[in-house]
């Protein structure tokens, strides 16, 4: 995994954070849930590079 991709899904994952704490704090369920399908996507994504660098590495 490239740094440029572990950076890009990490700022999904923190952007997303942010959403849904924005959301929340304004009470706009639509950015709430919108900031959590992005943490969560950001996520996925870390663990499957994860995933690939075991294979790569072994």
């Amino acid at each position: 995994m490239s740094l440029s991709d572990k950076v890009e899904n990490k700022a999904q994952e923190v952007s997303g954070t942010a959403k849904a704490v924005a959301g929340e704090a304004t009470g706009d369920r639509e950015l709430q849930a919108e900031g959590k399908k992005d943490q969560f996507a950001g996520r996925i994504k870390q663990a499957g590079e994860k995933v690939k660098d075991a294979f790569t590495k072994s």
